[in-house]
């Protein structure tokens, strides 16, 4: 039958394939996770209808719009979905599931797939997953994984994984390891958008019945914005600390962050940001270290100096049960 479905938790399983139908700009800030890119005007195109909408007409604007959508969709049956059978099931959706979507779904029934699109568009799916954050997090109990920085709260998580526990990765889905340094060599962070909808489809896989194991986390996670229910939900949970002496945490974070002290320019960029809380003198200091390759005495600085009087004023305060966590000795 033909028509539209509405957007609900259990919707997107029940499709061969999610076909996001937008341009690629728009898809690239964020899109329903697993959705296939199959634009019915790309950028450029849809700049050119929205100027001939506004500046000469709506119906030439439609007409060369309907010419250029044929054209795409034209080429998306003879790649994109050129091995689909008879079949195949997509659901497809634009930005307000109206003209795009609607007109890419009839040419694809009218080749006999049975072919859905989605009530409200990508604008229904981001109000679902606003919502979906407010209310999801609750249902969840939460384990928080804290220590001092370079205490190995990454690779413990990463253990409690390999042995079957569930793990909610934050630093992983914002690409990010959430301090001043924390940025990564080769990887971009998503924007907000994608960042949340990836998290709720990490939330989504989840038992709810079992633990989640979470690194305990600020706000922010360099330039993301975790979703408040998520941050009230993690500072009322239990708490496990990592015990790990300063040897062995200068150690670590040498490892993790090599490519930093690969990279002096960008290394002096980070610390300056610190001039604010510091003051010049001392994060000059810090960089005579690098710049002579003293490296360890620099991470055991920064680590004393600022690292460690900023965790001990966040996280006591944020983390109601941080009192009453169950110690772990990290050793090397």
């Amino acid at each position: 039958m033909n028509g539209s479905v509405q957007i609900s938790t259990s919707l997107f399983t029940q499709f061969d394939s999610i076909i996001d139908a937008r341009s690629p700009a728009e898809y690239a800030e964020d899109h329903i996770p697993g959705a296939v890119s199959a634009p019915a005007l790309d950028d450029a195109e849809r700049t050119t209808i929205g100027t001939l909408y506004k500046q000469v007409s709506p119906f030439d604007a439609r007409k060369l719009g309907a010419a250029l959508l044929a054209k795409n969709v034209a080429r998306h049956v003879e790649t994109l979905f050129r091995g689909k059978d008879s079949r195949w099931r997509p659901l497809v959706y634009c930005w307000r599931g109206g003209k795009r979507s609607g007109a890419m779904a009839h040419i694809l029934r009218e080749i006999g797939w049975d072919v859905k699109t989605l009530e409200g568009g990508y604008r229904a799916y981001r109000r679902w997953v606003i919502d979906e954050l407010q209310r999801v997090p609750d249902s969840f109990k939460f384990i928080v994984i804290h220590g001092l920085t370079g205490s190995g709260k990454s690779r413990y998580l990463k253990t409690l994984q390999r042995t079957g526990e569930q793990v909610l990765d934050l630093e992983e889905l914002a690409a990010h390891r959430g301090s001043v340094l924390g940025k990564l060599p080769d990887r971009p962070q998503p924007s907000q958008k994608w960042f949340e909808s990836e998290l709720l489809a990490a939330l989504s896989a989840l038992d709810r019945a079992r633990t989640v194991y979470v690194e305990g986390e600020s706000r922010k996670i360099g330039q993301i914005q975790l979703p408040e229910a998520l941050i009230t939900r993690m500072r009322a949970s239990p708490c496990i600390l990592l015990e790990t002496d300063l040897k062995t945490r200068v150690t670590l974070l040498l490892e993790e962050y090599r490519h930093f002290l690969e990279d002096p320019r960008t290394l002096n960029a980070q610390l300056d940001r610190l001039v604010g809380l510091h003051g010049r003198d001392k994060i000059a200091e810090w960089k005579a270290l690098a710049a002579r390759g003293a490296w360890r005495e620099f991470v055991e600085r920064l680590l004393v100096e600022h690292y460690d009087p900023a965790y001990r004023r966040s996280s006591l305060d944020s983390f109601v049960r941080l009192h009453e966590a169950e110690k772990v000795r990290i050793t090397a």
